[in-house]
């Protein structure tokens, strides 16, 4: 509940995509986001556990219902009874302390998530509106595939490639050039008469 609250107390922009790029970039985080990933699979086997022993209790308290004859034997049974009536008890308790810690998981988890996307979209809407601090090193480890931040990157890319291009052509050129020359040269040299011996 504190993270969940911590999620959704109102911050400004700026702090809440460092507080999220930290998050979303720090090693430490990861391996704790690791940890708790492993730690709900055994909160979720605790559940279907607990979901078992509730489904066995409801049927040891229906045998209890349909033996209750005598008075004698009513006695001992309902002392059998309470400890089932108990037992029930802490199979619904524990039940639903599971159930609504990995409903808590499920909620914590979808609104990072839809966090995460307010503030890319948030980016966005500032980039279009001309807001040249908007865009940047946070930006474009927030942004997805397909957004603004990489195509205008991937606009660079293909400009530094095209430089490339053009300077290996040139470079061809020269050196085609200098095989021409050498060529006249070797072709010179052969035609030019030797002189006998």
């Amino acid at each position: 509940m504190a993270v969940f609250m911590a999620l959704i107390v109102p911050l400004p922009f700026t702090v809440k995509r460092k507080i999220f790029t930290f998050i979303s970039e720090s090693p430490v985080i990861a391996k704790l986001q690791y940890g708790l990933k492993i730690t709900f699979i055994f909160i979720l086997i605790l559940f279907i556990d607990s979901v078992n022993r509730v489904y066995r209790v409801q049927i040891e308290l229906a045998a209890f219902s349909k033996d209750g004859t005598s008075l004698g034997r009513a006695a001992a049974l309902g002392s059998e009874r309470m400890e089932v009536q108990a037992r029930k008890f802490y199979s619904q308790r524990n039940m639903y302390l599971c159930g609504f810690t990995l409903f808590l998981s499920l909620i914590l988890n979808r609104t990072y998530i839809m966090i995460l996307d307010v503030l890319r979209l948030e980016d966005k809407v500032k980039q279009l509106e001309g807001n040249a601090k908007a865009g940047g090193k946070d930006s474009d480890r927030l942004a997805e595939a397909g957004g603004i931040g990489e195509i205008g990157r991937l606009k660079k890319e293909l400009e530094a490639k095209d430089r490339d291009i053009e300077a290996l052509k040139k470079q061809a050129e020269g050196l085609s050039r200098e095989y021409h020359n050498l060529g006249d040269q070797v072709s010179a040299a052969d035609n030019t008469p030797k002189k006998d011996r």
